[in-house]
């Protein structure tokens, strides 16, 4: 039976809980191991993959993880769809603690990072990546929120940091003038890697906090971040067996 769709899970989304039947298989990649074993299990009649991006007891931080093996492990089980769940925190006003976002657009502000498959040899890869999202793949995750009634605000542009500190006053000022609605530390390279292997890729964004200088930003606490996470996460189990049926 084939996968119908893979789900990596961030900060404080390390598992999930409504897959039943559950086996964990793990793989070995060119480029290393990935962040933990895959998790596949039955959600609904589907069957869902799941991977822990910071490893399952969150042992990675952002510029650690080993993107390209994440994403090549997703492709070795035959995963087509990837929904990345990236915990991010809010710049403009429609994107606050709790919510829940899809963007549709990317900045890459982080460096050093491995962000492409090409080992040098050979011809290069330029893949189109206008639109860093598939859309059609938006399209359906925006859709399974109608259906199951989770609200999500659609679009945004995620700006993708290198981490793993948080971001100054002075910094996310210059995102929000870039044209930034969301920052997190995960978004890239995994969009342009998932891109380059063919994969149909969408970001549902969790905001835990404002970012720095916004809303009504005060001293971030670790416990804080994760109440709010769980809040903006309470419908994804329904929201993404809802998307695993289409």
């Amino acid at each position: 039976m084939d996968i119908a769709l893979a789900v990596i899970g961030g900060t404080g989304v390390y598992r999930l809980a409504a897959l039943e039947d559950v086996e964990a298989r793990h793989f070995d990649t060119p480029y290393g191991a990935p962040s933990g074993p895959l998790r596949i299990g039955r959600l609904g009649e589907a069957r869902v993959a799941f991977l822990a991006r910071h490893g399952e007891g969150h042992a990675l931080p952002p510029h650690r993880v080993n993107y390209r093996a994440n994403l090549h492990a997703l492709r070795q089980a035959g995963v087509r769809r990837v929904l990345a769940l990236n915990t991010v925190g809010g710049i403009t006003e429609r994107f606050g603690p709790r919510v829940l976002a899809c963007p549709d657009q990317l900045i890459d502000y982080t460096w050093g990072r491995e962000s492409t498959f090409w080992d040098g040899e050979g011809e290069a890869l330029h893949v189109d990546f206008g639109h860093p999202y598939s859309t059609m793949f938006r399209h359906k995750v925006l859709a399974a929120a109608k259906v199951t009634g989770v609200r999500v605000v659609d679009g945004g542009c995620y700006g993708a940091t290198q981490g793993p500190r948080l971001e100054t006053n002075a910094e996310i000022a210059r995102m929000r003038r870039d044209g930034c609605d969301l920052v997190g530390m995960t978004g890239m390279p995994e969009a342009g890697l998932a891109r380059e292997l063919g994969l149909e890729y969408a970001c549902l964004a969790i905001v835990a906090n404002w970012a720095a200088g916004c809303g009504d930003a005060q001293e971030i606490t670790l416990a804080e971040v994760l109440d709010n996470v769980a809040a903006a996460s309470a419908g994804l189990p329904e929201l993404v067996a809802e998307l695993a049926r289409g």
